[in-house]
C-alpha cells in the first residue's frame, strides 16, 4: 500500500493524471466526490431560475437561445454525475443526499429572477464567474473530472456571451430598460463575487485541494480574475458596478474593491437564503414526479438483458 501510495504522490508531483482505476489516498476520493457532486447538484439545481423564465422571453430567438442553455445545463449535471461514479459512488445516493439536504449546491442559486435583466446577469456574471472557476478545472488531477470540464467550459463560455448580449440590447435600448440592467448588476454583482468561497484564510478546503492538483488556484486569486476580466465588460455596456471601493492599481496592474459580506454567504449555505426551500422543493418533487420513468427504463433494461440471455 505505501508503494501504491508513492505510486500516487509521484503522479501528482509530476503533474499527471489519477484514473479511477489507480490507488488514491481515501481523502482525495472523498474531497472529489464532495466537490463533482456539488458541481453536479449546482448545475441541475440552476436550471430552476432561468427555466422560470422560459415561458416569458421577450422573443421566439430568446426563448430558443434559453431553452438551448439550461438543456445544457442538464447535460452538464449528467456528465458530472457519471464523473463522480467513476469514484465508486451511485448517483442515486448523491441525489438522496442533496435532496435530505446534507449535500450543497451553489449559493448563487438561491437568490430569485426578478426581470429579464437577470437572465442576462446570471450568464454574464454567474457563468462568467464559472468559466473563471472551472477553466483551471480542466487541468484537474483526476482525470475524469478534467475531461469532463473540457466541453462544459466550452459551453459555458456560449452562456456568458449569450448573459452579456442581452445586457447589451437593454443598455442601448431605453431608459428603463438600461435602469433593468443597472438593477440586475447592482443585485447580482455581491452574490456573484461570494460563488469562490470563503476568502482563504476561512477556507477549509482548499490548500488540500491545491496539494493534490485538484484546484489550481485560491479562492481569492479567483475573485480577483474575476474582477479584473468583468469591470471593463461593465464599461462597455455603460452600468457600474455598484462598489464605491472600486480602484483600478497601475502598479499592480488589478482592480481593489470591496470584499462582499461573507456572513451573507455562510448564511445561505446555511438554508437561510431568499429560495432555499423553493429550490429544494421544486428538485425533490421534480424527482419524485419522474420516478415512473426510472422505473420503466429500469424494467425495459431488464427485460433486454433477459432477452440476451436466453438467446446465448
Amino acid at each position: 500500500m505505501l508503494a501504491l501510495m508513492d505510486s500516487f504522490q509521484a503522479t501528482i508531483d509530476a503533474d499527471g493524471r489519477i484514473e479511477p482505476r489507480d490507488a488514491m489516498p481515501e481523502g482525495y476520493r472523498k474531497t472529489l466526490i464532495r466537490q463533482i457532486a456539488q458541481h453536479a447538484h449546482s448545475e441541475i439545481i440552476g436550471m430552476q431560475p432561468e427555466g422560470n423564465w422560459i415561458s416569458r422571453t421577450p422573443s421566439l430567438r430568446r426563448k430558443a437561445i434559453l431553452m438551448a442553455k439550461v438543456q445544457d445545463e442538464a447535460g452538464h449535471g449528467l456528465y458530472l454525475y457519471a464523473a463522480a461514479e467513476t469514484l465508486g459512488v451511485d448517483r442515486a445516493e448523491l441525489l438522496d443526499l442533496l435532496h435530505a439536504g446534507k449535500q450543497k449546491y451553489s449559493s448563487i442559486f438561491n437568490y430569485p429572477t426578478l426581470t429579464w435583466a437577470d437572465i442576462g446577469a446570471i450568464g454574464w456574471l454567474v457563468d462568467g464567474a464559472a468559466i473563471v472557476n472551472q477553466v483551471p478545472l480542466c487541468r484537474c488531477s483526476y482525470g475524469p473530472y478534467a475531461r469532463a470540464m473540457v466541453r462544459v467550459c466550452k459551453e459555458e463560455s456560449f452562456h456568458q456571451r449569450q448573459g452579456f448580449e442581452i445586457l447589451h440590447t437593454l443598455c442601448n435600448g431605453t431608459e428603463a430598460q438600461k435602469a433593468m440592467a443597472q438593477d440586475a448588476l447592482d443585485r447580482w454583482w455581491w452574490p456573484s463575487l461570494m460563488m469562490f468561497g470563503p476568502p482563504d484564510a476561512s477556507s477549509t478546503h482548499s490548500e488540500q485541494s491545491m496539494a493534490w492538483g485538484i484546484k489550481r488556484h485560491s479562492n481569492d486569486e479567483l475573485r480577483q480574475r474575476f474582477v479584473d476580466m468583468t469591470v471593463p465588460q461593465a464599461d462597455v455596456l455603460g452600468i457600474r458596478v455598484p462598489d464605491d471601493g472600486l480602484r483600478y492599481d497601475e502598479e499592480t496592474g488589478h482592480y481593489s474593491f470591496t470584499q462582499p459580506d461573507f456572513t451573507e454567504l455562510y448564511e445561505v449555505v446555511k438554508g437561510n437564503g431568499p429560495c432555499n426551500e423553493q429550490r429544494l422543493a421544486h428538485r425533490v418533487k421534480a424527482h419524485e414526479d419522474g420516478a415512473w420513468v426510472r422505473e420503466a427504463a429500469a424494467a425495459y433494461a431488464g427485460k433486454q438483458a433477459q432477452k440476451k440471455a436466453s438467446a446465448a
